[in-house]
């Protein structure tokens, strides 16, 4: 295995040994995981599963809104919080 240094902030690294700690494993191994994803291009590939799946959500969002014959005229003030006046 071969060994990497780093320059990190103090307060970066105190919160990265930290969350390293409350999750059971070290900051080296969080790094090494993260370098292991980013050199095989993982990460990659799950951003691009996400902006697809917001891109179908979306497509899909789309398909069920009903079109208008005309546009919907935008509500006063008074007409927002008439109810709540009552």
């Amino acid at each position: 295995m071969k060994n990497i240094t780093l320059k990190i902030d103090e307060e970066t690294y105190r919160k990265a040994r930290v969350r390293a700690a409350e999750t059971g494993t070290s900051v080296s191994a969080v790094v090494r995981k993260y370098l292991s994803h980013f050199a095989s291009g993982e990460e990659n590939d799950a951003h691009a599963r996400r902006v697809e799946s917001l891109r179908q959500l979306y497509a899909r969002a789309d398909a069920r809104a009903t079109p208008r014959k005309r546009p919907v005229k935008p509500l006063s003030r008074d007409e927002i919080y008439s109810e709540r006046l009552r």
